[in-house]
């Protein structure tokens, strides 16, 4: 697996197979109305992690 999230430790980030599973569920990569775009593995990843360390948002990687 590539590791999409630089400084991630093992265990917060989704598989392969995870993220095959939620893909046809997100909108496509085409449309970037709103702000800043991100990579929606990163994003998840982002989550995850917030959800698992309880850290604030301001202090993700």
């Amino acid at each position: 697996m590539i590791n999409r999230w630089l400084g991630m430790v093992g265990g917060f980030e989704l598989t392969d197979a995870e993220y095959e599973h939620i893909a046809p569920l997100l909108p496509s990569l085409k449309a970037r109305r709103g702000g800043r775009w991100r990579d929606h593995w990163q994003v998840i990843n982002g989550i995850l992690f917030r959800v698992r360390t309880s850290c604030p948002w301001r202090n993700l990687p």
